[in-house]
């Protein structure tokens, strides 16, 4: 037996003898973590990975552009990307194709969204009838903004972009039929120029957008909007999009017909192609100051599916460029106000509620998460979250209890995956999905994993060292260890004799970081010297016998 804990252990040791130099990878990989596989289609290079916990390759599609910027997998395992193509738009999430390949990683249909006036850029949404959803941008001369109300203080000789969703049918294998078609240029309202279109009150027309509003991060460029994610409600029919420059997200109704979404009126909503509801920064439509501003430059606006705690509520990556103090990211939950008869409620003369988020993620340490552009956010089947803090290349899991249990690093810069202890500069990923083992794309399906994607890895992180080690030899269930996770202190409570002796304190190099004597009682173990991490106690008793237990330090 002990021949076999001797092994066992030199397995966990082994798992990062040069921890100090790991950059990239798995960092975290625990139990609580949702059991699943990952997709991360890295924004600098053109394969699309889908990885397990333990960071192994399971599936990935090649493409021979960079995603533009989205990847989403499908139902019957066929991956749907955005694709970045060049093009006379050069605002940021450009992309301007979308792009199909089954589980062989065959393309099976592509399509350019782009040309001279238009270009499809940042998200997808996929309907359940096979239909795609985008967004893009489309050129409005700097007369044409004039004429529609905009101060000409604030153009330049690019014009202006207005924002468009689209709706494809895809045909042929390179073809699709437009079959929808909304356009945020038909719902403006201004107050600066009576002699122009859409003159009339911000305040008093919420259901529309201010073509002079300036949130201090869109300036005078063209790309005054700059939508960055679309998501559908099939119960509802209706469309949620997101605006960092407005900090908002918005709503509309999809059950219109084209015409009727260019208009104020018809669909199941009454109400056209107009704002069904608003939130983040009521000072967008003069209801509100900048004390009321909520959200700051965000991304991934969307609704929980069915099935997920919260489901229904919306669950938003706020950015937290500009916030009021310091600049930091979180992930926040709110849920708009509904009549009796499932429409949006608005006060007279007041802000679109919530007036605060009902839950919100802050790291302990605020400043240590924050990314000013990019991200996501995915609520999983057992209520954890899962965080795509993209300017990093980090996606990391939290519990309902916000403890991290699973921690990647994306390894895949512009010229491909890098070697372990490199660097991984230009790693940036617009956003993550996990998927559970009984997701229907995985019917049928070799999910054999692979190597992990970086070069030269590191022993993996998996669990099954770990439970291992536990079937093997743990603390007896009457010692007790809390808090853990822990911050700075950890209580050691024995119980009886044979529950005392030498509580070592290991790193997973196998090193002894700190000891200490437990005495029958109550213990106090100062952890403060140690960096945030996972190590393993190890208590030598009275009888000779190594215990093991396994202890996370999140640090102070």
């Amino acid at each position: 037996m002990m021949s076999r804990f001797l092994v066992v252990l030199s397995q966990l040791f082994l798992i990062t003898t040069l921890i100090a130099q790991q950059t990239v990878g798995v960092f975290v990989n625990e139990p609580q973590a949702f059991d699943g596989y990952t997709l991360i289609a890295p924004t600098a290079y053109g394969n699309t990975y889908l990885i397990d916990n333990c960071g192994r390759v399971v599936k990935q599609w090649e493409s021979n552009y960079p995603p533009g910027l989205v990847a989403y997998l499908l139902e019957n395992g066929d991956l749907l990307r955005t694709a970045r193509i060049n093009g006379q738009f050069l605002g940021g999430g450009q992309g301007g194709r979308i792009e199909r390949y089954n589980w062989n990683g065959n393309l099976i249909w592509s399509y350019n969204y782009a040309s001279a006036d238009f270009h499809q850029h940042h998200d997808i949404a996929y309907m359940p009838n096979g239909n795609i959803l985008l967004l893009a941008w489309e050129k409005k001369s700097a007369a044409e903004a004039v004429q529609a109300g905009r101060n000409p203080a604030n153009l330049n000789a690019l014009g202006l972009w207005t924002e468009t969703i689209v709706e494809l049918q895809p045909s042929g294998p390179n073809s699709a039929e437009i079959v929808w078609k909304w356009d945020l240029w038909d719902h403006l309202v201004q107050d600066f120029d009576s002699l122009r279109d859409n003159f009339g009150s911000i305040a008093n027309h919420p259901e529309r957008i201010d073509i002079n509003f300036e949130s201090g991060f869109g300036g005078s460029g063209p790309d005054w909007v700059h939508l960055n994610s679309i998501y559908y409600h099939p119960g509802r029919d209706e469309i949620i999009i997101n605006s960092r420059d407005f900090s908002e997200c918005w709503i509309i109704d999809h059950s219109t017909t084209t015409d009727e979404a260019a208009g104020s009126t018809g669909g199941n909503a009454g109400k056209g192609g107009d704002l069904l509801y608003r939130w983040g920064n009521p000072r967008a439509y003069d209801r509100g100051t900048n004390a009321d501003q909520k959200l700051f430059v965000q991304h991934d606006a969307h609704w929980i599916p069915p099935g997920r705690p919260d489901a229904g509520k919306i669950l938003i990556f706020n950015n937290g460029l500009g916030r009021p103090g310091e600049d930091f990211s979180s992930v926040d939950l709110i849920q708009p106000p509904l009549d009796a008869n499932g429409q949006y409620v608005l006060p007279l003369n007041q802000a679109y509620g919530p007036p605060a988020a009902e839950w919100t993620y802050v790291a302990p340490d605020p400043s240590s998460f924050f990314a000013d552009r990019v991200s996501g956010a995915q609520r999983l089947p057992n209520g954890n979250t899962l965080i795509c803090e993209g300017t990093k290349g980090k996606i990391f899991e939290i519990t309902p209890d916000e403890n991290i249990v699973w921690e990647y690093i994306n390894p895949v810069v512009n010229f491909g995956p890098v070697e372990q202890g490199s660097i991984a500069g230009n790693n940036d990923l617009f956003r993550a999905y996990r998927y559970g083992p009984n997701f229907p794309a995985f019917t049928g399906k070799n999910l054999t994993p692979g190597e992990p994607i970086e070069i030269n890895p590191l022993p993996l992180l998996c669990n099954d060292t770990i439970t291992a080690l536990h079937n093997e030899y743990t603390i007896p269930n009457s010692i007790q260890f809390f808090p853990n996770p822990a911050t700075e202190h950890i209580t050691v409570l024995t119980h009886s004799l044979q529950e005392t002796g030498q509580l070592l304190v290991l790193n997973l190099a196998g090193s002894t970081v700190m000891e200490k004597t437990i005495e029958l009682g109550s213990n106090d173990l100062n952890l403060s010297s140690l960096q945030a991490g996972t190590y393993i106690l190890k208590l030598i008793s009275p009888n000779g016998m190594p215990y093991l237990e396994k202890l996370i330090y999140t640090g102070r």
